[in-house]
């Protein structure tokens, strides 16, 4: 049995070797099918870590934990001073960070409305106490000066931003200029850039124009402001008592979020007798991340179907060209005793054979795709440089990195053997369903 076997294989592969150009380009389908299915994957995963990693510097990996104000039969009152005392404290943002493994960073802040003045020139603006991390997490960049760090913990610096600065200063240089914050001199140490408002999504993030901010340490707006501010309403004063405006969270994972949501709102419950907080998840960004991994996915598989589809179509209809080309070959070897499945077995090896040699160059050839694409964008960085070509690919295109996804490789080399199996079925049946009388006869 075994040697009957081997001996159908070397009929097999002496058939395709003495029809080297029609092997040749029966097998040049399955490669290009290969490579297409690897190098697609591969750039479709690029473009998809590229929109993942946007998506989280929108936020979509931050758990944002607001301030709000509770109900009045709720809200805790000091009667004397007709004082609201609600909302997050130091002791939460203690809790989360040292309680909870989960999370990267927890970045605190406390913000009010203050005027800012410079002689006769005043600016509204939103005063926010905070740390260093504040700056990253919220993707402000600097313009001129610097930000805060901790040795400015406790003084009265203040970094502004862009609108702040053209109210104040119009075009002046604000670095080392001291204003009024207040009723108190700040030295301006840093600008931030001028930044785009964030549009509100949905009922998850809030807008916000950050050009009006006023950044200073928050220990020194503990210090010198102090949780209480009171205002004169109505002929009486009234104040609020707030420790902390707003904790954000981030976690790594956009599969982390919900769980440490859930973990942080638990953990608040436990000390807030009033639901003075709000835990927000930012569910849009998070939906929008899932539709894009759905998307690539469905793109994947329609990748693989028309490959195997192609790849199989073009082996079907050679195959059929060689059984009505070696009809009378296939007359002798029935009448010198062979089965119809030794028949049926001789043309699937054929089709195996090319079917997965095709498939091992592809896999060969797919696994170059990252020096390939590479060398792509230098040579047309260089063509653009010397005029050659006069438009440049937009920058995203040279952001992108493709990544050979394992699962590809295994994909593709099961998609060349399919095709050998799967499309060489037909041929070979018909094969070896001839007449071997007809077959004999056949010139």
């Amino acid at each position: 049995m075994k040697s009957a076997f081997l001996q159908t294989v070397q009929v097999g592969l002496k058939s395709l070797l003495l029809q080297k150009l029609r092997s040749g380009l029966a097998a040049l389908g399955i490669f290009i099918g290969t490579v297409t299915v690897i190098w697609l994957v591969a750039a479709g995963q690029g473009v998809s870590d590229r929109l993942q990693a946007q998506v989280k510097e929108l936020g979509a990996t931050n758990i944002i934990v607001r301030t709000k104000q509770p109900s009045s039969n709720n809200a805790g009152q000091d009667a004397n001073r007709r004082v609201k005392i609600y909302g997050l404290l130091r002791d939460d943002y203690r809790r989360i960070n040292t309680n909870i493994p989960s999370i990267r960073r927890a970045v605190p802040m406390r913000e009010l409305r203050f005027q800012l003045r410079l002689g006769n020139r005043t600016a509204d603006a939103k005063l926010v106490g905070c740390v260093e991390e504040y700056l990253e997490t919220n993707r402000l960049e600097i313009a001129r000066g610097r930000w805060l760090t901790q040795r400015d913990r406790g003084k009265k610096v203040v970094v502004l931003g862009d609108e702040a600065v053209k109210q104040l200063f119009s075009y002046e240089n604000p670095i080392g200029k001291t204003i009024w914050v207040g009723s108190e001199f700040y030295v301006v140490i840093g600008q931030t850039k001028n930044r785009t408002a964030s549009a509100a999504i949905g009922g998850s993030l809030e807008a916000r124009d950050y050009n009006l901010d006023a950044y200073i340490p928050l220990q020194t707006l503990r210090q010198r402001v102090g949780d209480l501010v009171m205002k004169r309403v109505g002929g009486e004063f009234q104040g609020e008592q707030v420790e902390l405006s707003q904790i954000t969270v981030g976690v790594d994972s956009l599969d982390e979020v919900d769980e440490t949501a859930s973990i942080i709102t638990t953990l608040l419950k436990k000390y807030h007798e009033k639901e003075d907080y709000a835990v927000v998840v930012p569910k849009e960004l998070l939906r929008q991340a899932q539709k894009m991994r759905t998307m690539f996915n469905a793109l994947l598989v329609v990748i693989a179907g028309i490959s195997l589809l192609v790849g199989g179509i073009g082996i079907m209809n050679i195959m059929l060209a060689t059984v009505t080309e070696r009809t009378r070959e296939i007359g002798i070897r029935r009448a010198l005793g062979a089965t119809r499945r030794d028949i049926v077995r001789q043309f699937l090896i054929e089709t195996v054979v090319l079917s997965a040699s095709g498939g091992l160059l592809g896999v060969l050839f797919g696994l170059l795709c990252g020096p390939i694409f590479q060398g792509l964008k230098y040579t047309i960085k260089l063509l653009v440089q010397y005029e050659w070509i006069p438009y440049e690919l937009p920058q995203i295109v040279y952001e992108i990195e493709p990544r050979i996804a394992p699962w590809s490789v295994i994909l593709s080399l099961c998609i060349s053997l399919g095709v050998g199996l799967i499309f060489g079925v037909y041929p070979a049946r018909q094969a070896a369903y001839l007449d071997p009388i007809e077959a004999l006869r056949h010139e």
